[in-house]
């Protein structure tokens, strides 16, 4: 009863923050006119190839519930369900890759292998869209896939303990393991620790992840665990770069009641610094040595801007954000967009519990 009124509280606030959520969010009218097709599938056009991944479904997904978009949702999900995992969410991880054969130039999945950030973001979105749009299906749907990706992607690192893979096959040997720090959200995985089975593990281990495979304060794309201790891919190098962007932007959107969020935000000060000290955020650092290569694109400044509150560093990433849109030919800087735009305007927040706190007006919602 207690976290019900909490919520209903936080929701008022954010809803009257901003207004009734009903109104357009011009940024997600932008991607879905961009980057999503009529059947529901999510569209990278990099180097022409218009690719789809799991994880542009998932964020898709992520989107239209924030924005209270249930059309598109079930496009989006439909299309996912029937294109990526043979037709049925709870019997088959969703495959991560789908675009055009080279050979028969037939439209299919390209590569089967499972992307654990995707599943967790669809599994936790179906159990949020369940709880906001009354919906019993999302509910069963969401379950028995967190329920595959418990036993499919988690793994026993050996002196660590259970831990989320970056995907089914391809990421363990018997002596190492290889995560992605990304791939950990620490919002969801409290929310999915409401489930039988290994998640309040994971959770509580994905803290001490986090901190442990940054010990400069900066986040790698990848990393390694053998012998009771984190070290950078040999092949990828000690370098935290387009998937490490997230780590900042997780941890900034985490509920101020999180006591993790504080952890994180210190633990990761160097980063701010550095955005403040050259103007942009890095495109690549060296997590062993901190030194910068390039400036990020106009989507890392988005996605910096949760983990930026109170720092010098955001009123230039705001300014950069409002005066470089992303555009329609760049999918992932338009997500980190949508991500870090969207929570800086007050269109969603995250309860300490992992809820999803849309700005939505009480009479925008709907149910079957």
């Amino acid at each position: 009863m207690m976290r019900r009124l909490g919520i209903l509280l936080l929701m008022l606030l954010v809803a009257g923050r901003v207004g009734a959520q009903c109104v357009d969010w011009p940024d997600w009218e932008h991607f879905k006119q961009d980057y999503i097709s009529e059947e529901g599938r999510v569209i990278d056009p990099y180097e022409g190839k218009n690719i789809t991944t799991s994880e542009g479904q998932s964020y898709g997904l992520f989107f239209a519930l924030v924005a209270n978009d249930r059309p598109m949702f079930d496009r989006l999900l439909g299309w996912t369900e029937n294109n990526l995992a043979a037709g049925d969410l709870t019997q088959r991880l969703p495959a991560w890759l789908w675009g055009k054969e080279e050979k028969s130039g037939k439209w299919q999945v390209l590569d089967e292998n499972s992307a654990s950030d995707a599943d967790l973001w669809i599994g936790w979105t179906l159990l949020e869209a369940s709880r906001l749009w009354q919906s019993r299906s999302y509910q069963v749907t969401g379950t028995l896939l967190l329920n595959r990706v418990a036993k499919e992607e988690v793994a026993n690192l050996k002196g660590f303990g259970l831990m989320l893979l970056p995907g089914k096959t391809g990421f363990s040997q018997p002596d190492s393991w290889m995560v992605n720090p990304s791939y950990l959200p620490l919002q969801l995985l409290t929310r999915v620790s409401q489930l039988k089975g290994p998640w309040p593990e994971i959770n509580r281990n994905a803290l001490r992840l986090l901190q442990d495979t940054a010990p400069k304060g900066f986040a790698p794309d990848w990393s390694i665990w053998q012998n009771g201790s984190w070290r950078p891919d040999k092949t990828k190098g000690p370098t935290g770069g387009y998937d490490a962007i997230r780590v900042y932007l997780w941890a900034g959107m985490l509920s101020d009641e999180d006591p993790r969020k504080a952890t994180l935000l210190a633990h990761f000060a160097p980063m701010a610094r550095l955005t403040e000290e050259s103007g942009n955020p890095p495109e690549r650092v060296n997590i062993e040595t901190g030194q910068m290569t390039n400036h990020g694109n106009v989507g890392f400044s988005a996605a910096l801007l949760p983990f930026l509150q109170g720092s010098y560093a955001l009123t230039a990433q705001q300014q950069r954000v409002e005066q470089e849109p992303p555009g329609s030919d760049a999918y992932y800087s338009s997500v980190l967009n949508l991500f870090g735009s969207g929570w800086n305007d007050n269109r969603y927040r995250f309860t300490a519990q992992g809820d999803l706190l849309p700005a939505w007006d009480s009479q925008c919602v709907t149910s079957d």
